[in-house]
């Protein structure tokens, strides 16, 4: 593995500090928005597969013997008054092994929706973070294009769907698609898809 550069030593001391942060203010969290958490932690781990976010949803990935473990957190940033919707930052710190060992750090504006009628019986709520800015201490073996280069720095998307009992919604459980790329070649022209994780994870919302 390659020790990490400047930039990737900011990026990581930069995402630490919010994850410290966000721990610090659980008083404050709790004490001001008790019926409804704005800051969570979790953690999440998963194994790589070799298609985009929809292979996965319709069973048409395969599968690789490369995997993540990742530490999350996200702060609420806004809430409609009257729709189920919210607006998140979500933050993750990463380590993947398997065909190659890196760590990635990744951040993304998340909408999140609430609006499913069986609430009552087990809350669900939808993720989806479309872009955002993901960075690994160097470009894993399943990253390279055609020509054998890729890039550390891609968009950075997932879409997540979140379980937990009415009675205690700050404790979430999820599946999340975690995934870089380069949307299209816009960021880059490497020909390369990125990464995919297909993931399970948990998180306490305070």
């Amino acid at each position: 593995m390659t020790h990490l550069d400047c930039s990737a030593r900011g990026t990581f001391r930069g995402l630490w500090l919010f994850v410290s942060a966000t721990a610090l203010a659980v008083p404050v969290a709790v004490s001001a928005q008790t019926a409804s958490p704005d800051w969570s932690l979790g953690v999440y781990a998963g194994k790589y597969h070799d298609a985009e976010p929809a292979g996965a949803l319709t069973g048409k990935a395969n599968y690789v013997e490369h995997y993540m473990v990742a530490l999350t957190g996200s702060k609420t940033l806004w809430k409609h008054p009257q729709w189920p919707v919210s607006l998140e930052l979500d933050g993750m710190l990463g380590q993947q092994s398997g065909k190659a060992t890196l760590t990635e750090v990744a951040i993304a504006p998340a909408l999140r929706f609430t609006a499913f009628q069986w609430k009552d019986a087990i809350r669900t709520d939808l993720r989806l973070a479309p872009l955002g800015l993901s960075y690994t201490s160097e470009v894993g073996p399943m990253e390279y294009g055609p020509d054998g280069r890729g890039s550390r720095t891609l968009n950075y998307l997932f879409v997540e769907a979140a379980f937990s009992r009415p009675t205690s919604a700050s404790n979430e459980f999820f599946v999340r698609l975690h995934h870089r790329c380069a949307i299209y070649d816009l960021l880059n022209n490497y020909g390369a898809n990125g990464e995919d994780f297909l993931t399970l994870g948990w998180r306490h919302r305070f």
